[in-house]
Formats: structure tokens, C-alpha cells, sequence
């Protein structure tokens, strides 16, 4: 049996899962190891535990050997935009800061006074988002551009953990293109606009495609795994992997890439980047095969999560735990109570309250109480805050299928095209709630799974460069199959 390992890292957790093709022709899948992915305060910022990430990711393939499996290969994929700078000696030289954290503050009309944003998007066609590395860029030139000085490369978080693994630095497309910082028609770092915003042009290194060898672990992570193999590529920014995975059943189907965040959209074989496209708000991401995801970044079910925490004791904003005075307004609340998500789903269901907010408002971020800011938008938008957690986590719900509805008329207004069904994948599509809602708001029929959908990507990008599918179709086709 060939066996490839899909190392998937989220904002919260992260995951080892093996995977191989059976006997029928379809893609199994077994997880193997797990664990919690969270932040730490460094220096004022909260940034992502580098070293926790890089044993625990070490860990997991140790676990193979546990299993009794020895892996062709492992890929990487993680979110996007965030990074690790590197000197000439190799040796970290700032912080991975996380991309919620407020340090981009004012970086947009900074960008903008040197490259207007509707030149920018005409170039990189990026949809623009308050904490893409273009920003958080230009927040470490302000804040300590003697970091920047000494910089030899840049590695989005996936290509940092390969380069740990193997010694060796190879930039994924697919990742780059969340910079900001690539040429939507060259695919290729865009160095008119790099030099405009005076970035150093040595930390941007030569792109490479998903499928490329890396090559072996190093002799001591060898050692500690109790094996060697090869390390792939992959479609390291985990929507990239997502939308592989996405069994599509016609070409009038859009994909809903389902988490923390929601990513909407459509594959393309070229990128738009007129002006209507960006008043729109969409995004031209790289995919596999240069492919390109265009689609919007819309919050998702970074709300629920965060109520959830709120109301189970358990939030926490850079660095300190948060309570908030609106929980005590909602009369359902039992302080001390752990709510689960399917609690927050039934209670829900159980709600008529019919407020709808802006979920992909600035204050919906990372705000010290989702709960009070949630309250606050409701009370603006339709007079009066949600008196019970259940109107509370409905307004959320409805607010979130009503954004789907918009984005897909946007989608089929920029492009020409009717769409007709709705895919949803990744771990949201086990929310049957707002996959209900999302039928009844789009009025389309909506289709859900591969659950694993970012795992079972990373998985066909390392057995497609094996050689175990001849190509993408019958890649996907193994997951129809599913």
C-alpha cells in the first residue's frame, strides 16, 4: 500500500492524516495526530509559537512509525499571508506575527498613497484585506525596519516548516499569492510594485509550483521520526488544497470552502482584474496548476467560535482574557455552563429574530467581545440587541447565508455565468444549520463534503506527483466516489 502523509495546519489545531487509494479507487483517509495551535505574546504582538509548530509537526510524522507506515512523501499546507524573515546565516530574524493582530492599523492608506488601490489590484488583482503580508509588511518597516535590513528571505509559515524539516527554502505559488506581492498575469512577484514600497527585492525568492520534491528530511529529524522520506510541495496555503478537493458535479457550481473562514468562488483559467471585480471585493488567488481561485474571504464561523469561547469562559484577545457585560443582558445565559456547538445550533434553530449585520465589518475581527459587538451592530442595523444566545447565534447564522447570497450574485454578475448548486467543504459543512439557511438564502441546491476537504488536497497534490492519479479529473473522480 502507498501511503502519503497530509500535514494540515489551522489557526486553532492542526492535523496529521495518512492517506492512500484502496483497491476500488477511492481515497482513504485516517488521522493520525492532533493538536492545539495557538498564540503567544511576543515583544507586544501576538504571534504564532513557531517552535510548538515545528515539534508538533515533527511529532506527527513521528507517529507514522508508530502506526507501522513509512510515507512516500509529507506536504505542508497552512493559512495564508503570515511569515517568517530569515538572514543570510539562516537564523530567524522577526517574529511570525498573526495576521488578527492590530499592527497593519493605518498600513492600507499607507500602501495607497504609494501605490493606488485600484493599480494595485489592475496588477496582483488581491482582494483587499487589512491583514495580507503587503501590510504587515509595511507595519514591520514602520515598527522595526532594521529586521528588515538584515533579511535574506521571506517563508510564508508552510515554507518555514519545510525548511525546517529539510534545510532547503522553496516558495509555494499558491501562498505567495496571498502577499499581495504577485503578478495576477506574470504569476510572478510583482517587483514594480515591491520597489515602489521600497521592500527589499532579495527577500522574495523564485516561486515554484505545487508537486515540486523539496527533498528528504535532514538526518535529525530523520533520526527522531525513526525514518526518512520525501518532502512535497504542496498547495501549502490551505484554500489552494481545499478547492482540489472539491468534487465538482458541472461547471455551474460554486465552491464554499468552509471554516473559520468562508471562501467563495469559482476556479478560473484567467485572472479578472478590471475594476468591477474589485469594487466587488473579490480575490484572484493562485491555485494548482495555475489555476486561479477567484473568490471572496468572508468571515465565516469565526463568529460562532468566538461566541462560543465568550460564553464558555474561555476568550481570549491578545494576550488577556475578555468578559463582556453583554452576556450578562442575554436572559438564557447560565454562567459556568460549557455550550457546545451543536447547543448554540438547537438554540438557533429554536430563535426568531430577524436582524441581518455586515459579518465582514472590520469590527467583527478581533474584537475584546464578539458577543457585545455582535449586540452593538444588531442594536445599529435593526434597533434592538438579541435578547437570548439564540437570537444571538441566528442573527450570525442568517447574517452569514445572506453574505453567501450576495457574494454569488456578485460572482455571476462579474462573470456572465449562472450558477446553479453550491458545494460546500471542509470542517463547516458538517453545520447542517447554515447549510439549510445558505439553500433557503441562495435558492440553490447545495451539496456538501469532502469534510476533510484541505487534507484530501494536500493528499492528491503529493499522489499526483507520484503518480498515482494520471490527473486532477481522476483525482476528483475518487472523491465523488467517496
Amino acid at each position: 500500500m502507498r501511503y502519503f502523509l497530509a500535514i494540515d495546519i489551522g489557526a486553532s489545531s492542526g492535523r496529521h492524516i495518512l492517506g492512500h487509494r484502496d483497491e476500488d479507487g477511492l481515497l482513504r483517509l485516517e488521522e493520525i495526530y492532533r493538536f492545539d495551535n495557538s498564540q503567544i505574546e511576543r515583544g507586544g504582538h501576538a504571534c504564532w509559537d513557531t517552535e510548538a509548530l515545528f515539534r508538533n509537526v515533527v511529532s506527527g510524522i513521528k507517529a507514522c512509525a508508530g502506526r507501522g507506515v513509512v510515507p512516500e512523501s509529507v506536504a505542508i499546507d497552512t493559512w495564508g499571508v503570515d511569515f517568517v524573515l530569515l538572514d543570510e546565516s539562516l537564523n530567524e530574524c522577526s517574529d511570525a506575527v498573526a495576521y488578527r493582530d492590530p499592527r497593519t492599523d493605518g498600513m492600507e492608506e499607507a500602501v495607497a498613497r504609494l501605490v493606488p488601490d485600484a493599480e494595485l489590484y489592475s496588477r496582483t488583482g488581491i482582494q483587499k484585506m487589512s491583514f495580507n503580508t503587503i501590510y504587515q509588511l509595511m507595519a514591520l518597516k514602520r515598527e522595526d525596519p532594521a529586521a528588515l535590513e538584515r533579511a535574506a528571505h521571506m517563508l510564508m509559515i508552510p515554507e518555514y516548516l519545510n525548511f525546517r524539516l529539510t534545510g532547503r527554502i522553496v516558495h509555494d505559488y499558491t501562498d505567495s499569492t496571498t502577499t499581495g506581492l504577485v503578478d495576477a498575469a506574470a504569476k510572478d512577484w510583482d517587483f514594480t510594485t515591491i520597489d515602489k514600497l521600497g521592500l527589499p527585492r532579495r527577500i522574495f525568492g523564485a516561486l515554484s509550483m505545487p508537486g515540486a520534491d523539496i527533498g528528504p528530511l535532514k538526518d535529525e529529524v530523520a533520526a527522531e521520526a525513526g525514518f526518512n522520506t520525501r518532502v512535497v510541495l504542496g498547495a501549502t496555503h490551505d484554500t489552494a488544497s481545499a478547492f482540489l478537493s472539491v468534487p465538482a458535479r458541472d461547471d455551474a457550481a460554486v465552491y464554499i470552502s468552509s471554516g473559520t473562514w468562508s471562501l467563495l468562488g469559482v476556479e478560473n483559467e484567467e485572472p479578472i482584474t478590471n475594476e468591477a471585480s474589485r469594487a466587488a471585493n473579490f480575490t484572484n488567488e493562485g491555485g494548482y496548476d495555475y489555476r486561479y481561485r477567484y473568490l471572496r474571504n468572508i468571515m465565516g464561523l469565526w463568529m460562532i467560535q468566538s461566541i462560543r469561547r465568550e460564553l464558555n469562559g474561555t476568550a481570549y484577545v491578545q494576550g488577556r482574557d475578555t468578559g463582556s457585560a453583554a452576556l450578562d443582558a442575554l436572559r438564557d445565559y447560565e454562567k459556568g455552563r460549557k455550550y457546545s456547538f451543536g447547543d448554540l445550533e438547537r438554540l438557533a434553530r429554536a430563535a426568531d429574530f430577524d436582524c441581518i449585520v455586515d459579518v465582514n465589518a472590520q469590527r467583527f475581527m478581533a474584537p475584546a467581545s464578539m458577543v457585545a459587538e455582535v449586540c452593538a451592530a444588531c442594536t445599529e442595523a435593526c434597533g434592538r440587541a438579541p435578547a437570548t444566545i439564540g437570537e444571538l447565534v441566528l442573527c450570525v447564522y442568517r447574517s452569514l447565508a445572506d453574505c453567501y447570497r450576495r457574494a454569488i450574485e456578485g460572482l455571476s454578475s462579474i462573470t456572465g455565468r449562472r450558477y446553479t448548486s453550491v458545494n460546500i467543504v471542509g470542517g463547516g459543512c458538517r453545520d447542517g444549520f447554515l447549510n439549510e439557511l445558505t439553500a433557503k438564502a441562495t435558492g440553490l441546491e447545495v451539496f456538501t463534503g469532502p469534510t476533510e476537504g484541505t487534507a484530501v488536497g494536500n493528499l492528491i497534490v503529493q499522489m499526483l506527483a507520484a503518480g498515482v492519479f494520471r490527473d486532477l479529473a481522476e483525482a476528483r473522480a475518487s472523491i465523488i466516489r467517496e
